[in-house]
């Protein structure tokens, strides 16, 4: 900042005040009532020395107008006519006395301790923010204050406020300064200086004042004024006349893209940002209209910093709100959707239990019908006809003699399975068998039989006929390990016939068991032959095609359907033996896939374990991960298990399981679209709120934020010439600086 002078002297008269300076020990004169005690400095027009006010004690100091040749009085009268004018104005350094009659003539000003505010940027660099605001407001009222009074200052610029001890700035040197209704132009310092100021023929305006201002307080945050830089400074040096220099400087000004910098300083807030750019508009009229403007704007921009925490509360309360409400409505939402879809679950397994255990008892009784047609069949008498000559068949005596060899029993076997007799009794359970078949065929509802045939006391198989095109036959083979014919579980195969086999007392149902043709799954119905001494005598069986059980009627859907489920222990535990799907594919195949088998039914949906906690919605379709039934099945169920029991006394379970199964999603979907709506409704009206407050935050803002006046950056025209009033000063100036 070195070159922030506003200089008036030649090089004659600078280069004798500095060998006056150099030799200055004793002041050029004395200053009756005042003691000049030290040098402070000097200047274009003579000395400043600090001395001591001899009547009060008090510090003062000195300016003496030693270099009396190079004085322009008038300006010194101005200037002491001004220091008058702001007598007690605490913002201006005051004049306490002037000797015009003195040799050389000087003036005494209270002294300030902390030099200038140029001479405190040197020592410690740029302000912050906080400390420079601070420093410009009270340069502001000193200068609003002078204003008050019709003083323009004219030249304002760090180097000309003063600090007193504490720190408050003093308006210094009025040496330029002008009263408002002069119509003298007044050159101040570059790069502080208003565009429209530097021309000769120029009328003071206060707008003057308000760009230096802005250019002071840039340069308390940047720590250079705007515009000013290496490049710009040789350009306006490097004018050839005062006039050029002017035009270049104005021109600078007007075209050069308005001053960024302050922007980028840490902390900076747009408000104060808008502050600086509009008092250094290049155009005056957008620039603050006066001093008292731009405190209206500090003050504007204190208020709206001072109601930031009330606006940051009250924004942030709202959102808060909203966010607290946001989070124990969804809470709430969430907990009531998911109480809602268990309500919806727990009604869906109370239905399906009821369905189960009623497709259950349907099972029973389909298995009692077949048990009363198996004793009908049991005991009738035309059968017993067929029967008795088999008694006395040689071949069926070896086929039952537990010493027989293979050899004799395979040729046992062939002339049993070809004898008349045993034909005969095959043909009338063929009769039997198309007599319910016929039936069926004209009543669904009809029972179905897949094969019927007679076994002897020693297990032996006398005669059977199949509801099938072609099966394997075991006429004339023990059968006594099966468990329509013992009633226990089935055991390995027996070699030979045994006396007294293990044999069933009363009608039985037999294990599931596997047809070895179509894999289609079968049952049993035996019942036992008594002679007339009560003696055991055989067993009659009907089989029966499990797929041919009614479970559940009409009510089904692709969406509800039961499945029967083989749920005794072992290793079949868990097989699926009768499934919607296996009657969609007997249409289009014989066989089932064997890998339909590979996969069971878990125990705890069997048992029902997988209902607790509300937990029944989690059951996987064995068959969904079958491709033939992932289209369809292959989604989450709830499934409900019912025991299908006996139908006797006793009403022990038979080991099938009628699983109903309800696809979950059907179930809880009006849950879901309850809770969309809901959702929708609630996020419809958040964005209502969110809207109002947002609109009501738009209208605050606005009606507490300062309109920003546009600023134009524009060329100047330089082609008028510029009047030469007072050149001969500016270009010995210019001269000077040429030489040095």
């Amino acid at each position: 900042m070195s070159a922030d002078v506003t200089e008036q002297q030649s090089d004659d008269d600078r280069q004798r005040s500095r060998d006056l300076s150099l030799r200055s020990t004793q002041p050029p004169t004395q200053a009756p009532g005042y003691e000049a005690q030290r040098l402070l400095g000097t200047g274009a027009y003579g000395e400043v020395w600090v001395g001591r006010d001899l009547n009060t004690g008090r510090q003062v100091a000195i300016k003496f107008y030693a270099h009396r040749r190079s004085v322009d009085w008038s300006l010194l009268s101005r200037e002491v006519e001004k220091l008058v004018f702001l007598s007690a104005d605490r913002y201006v350094v005051q004049l306490l006395d002037v000797g015009w009659d003195a040799d050389p003539p000087y003036y005494v000003m209270e002294y300030i301790e902390n030099g200038s505010l140029d001479e405190m940027l040197r020592r410690q660099g740029t302000l912050s923010i906080t400390d420079a605001v601070d420093l410009w407001k009270d340069i502001c009222l000193g200068l609003a204050h002078a204003h008050g009074k019709g003083v323009l200052h004219c030249d304002l610029k760090p180097a000309n406020i003063l600090l007193d001890s504490d720190n408050r700035p003093r308006l210094a040197d009025f040496g330029q300064s002008r009263l408002s209704h002069e119509q003298r132009p007044a050159l101040g310092t570059l790069f502080y200086m208003a565009p429209e100021q530097a021309d000769l023929q120029a009328v003071p305006d206060v707008r003057w004042d308000v760009y230096a201002l802005g250019s002071i307080l840039y340069c308390l945050l940047i720590g250079l004024p705007p515009h000013r830089n290496d490049d710009s400074v040789t350009h306006i040096d490097t004018a050839g006349d005062l006039a050029d220099r002017l035009a270049r400087y104005r021109k600078l000004i007007v075209t050069a893209p308005l001053p960024s910098e302050h922007r980028r300083v840490s902390g900076m807030d747009r408000a104060l940002a808008d502050i600086i750019d509009r008092c250094l508009a290049p155009h005056p009229a957008d620039r603050f209209a006066n001093v008292q403007e731009v405190l209206d704007a500090l003050n504007a921009r204190e208020q709206a910093r001072s109601r930031r925490p009330m606006l940051v509360l009250g924004f942030a309360g709202p959102v808060l709100l909203l966010s607290a409400m946001l989070f124990f409505g969804f809470r709430g939402y969430e907990q009531a959707l998911r109480e809602t879809a268990n309500v919806a679950q727990q009604a869906a397994v109370d239905n399906n239990t009821f369905a189960a255990q009623l497709a259950a008892e349907k099972v029973t009784v389909k298995i009692a019908n077949f048990f009363d047609l198996c004793r009908q069949e049991a005991g009738r008498a035309e059968l017993d006809e067929f029967l008795k000559p088999l008694k006395d068949l040689n071949s069926l005596a070896t086929l039952n003699r537990s010493l027989s060899t293979d050899n004799e029993i395979t040729v046992a076997r062939a002339e049993f399975v070809n004898d008349p007799r045993r034909a005969a009794l095959n043909s009338y359970l063929d009769r039997r068998l198309q007599k319910y078949k016929s039936a069926a065929a004209k009543d669904p509802r009809a029972p179905k039989f897949s094969s019927i045939f007679v076994v002897d006391r020693f297990g032996t198989q006398l005669g059977v006929v199949f509801d099938e095109d072609a099966v394997a036959s075991n006429i004339g083979r023990n059968v006594a390990h099966r468990s329509y014919f013992s009633g226990i579980p089935e055991v390995p195969e027996f070699p030979r016939a045994t006396v007294n086999p293990r044999h069933i007392e009363q009608t039985h149902l037999s294990n599931v068991f596997q047809s070895s043709s179509t894999r289609r799954w079968k049952v049993a119905i035996s019942s036992p032959l008594w002679s007339d001494k009560e003696e055991f005598m055989g067993v009659f069986v009907l089989t029966v095609n499990l797929s041919d059980f009614e479970l559940i009627g009409s009510t089904a859907s692709a969406d509800r359907f039961p499945v029967l489920v083989d749920g005794r222990h072992g290793e079949s535990a868990g097989t699926i033996v009768h499934h919607p799907l296996y009657e969609e594919l007997q249409a289009t195949s014989s066989k089932l896939p064997k890998e339909f088998f590979e996969k069971r039914v878990p125990a705890e949906v069997l048992n029902g374990s997988n209902l607790k906690d509300n937990d029944g919605g989690n059951y996987q379709d064995p068959l969904g991960e079958h491709p033939l039934g992932a289209d369809q099945y292959n989604r989450p169920w709830i499934a409900v298990a019912a025991p299908v029991k006996l139908p006797d006394a006793s009403q022990a379970e038979t080991g099938l399981v009628v699983l109903m199964q309800e696809d979950y999603r059907r179930v809880i979907a009006p849950v879901q679209q309850l809770g969309r709506r809901l959702l929708r409704e609630g996020l419809i009206a958040l964005a209502a709120v969110i809207a109002l407050s947002i609109g009501l935050w738009w209208f605050v803002i606005r009606l507490f934020r300062e309109p920003k006046k546009e600023i134009r950056v524009t060329a100047l025209n330089t082609s008028q010439s510029t009047p030469q009033q007072d050149a001969p000063t500016l270009a010995q100036t210019i001269k000077a600086r040429k030489k040095g």
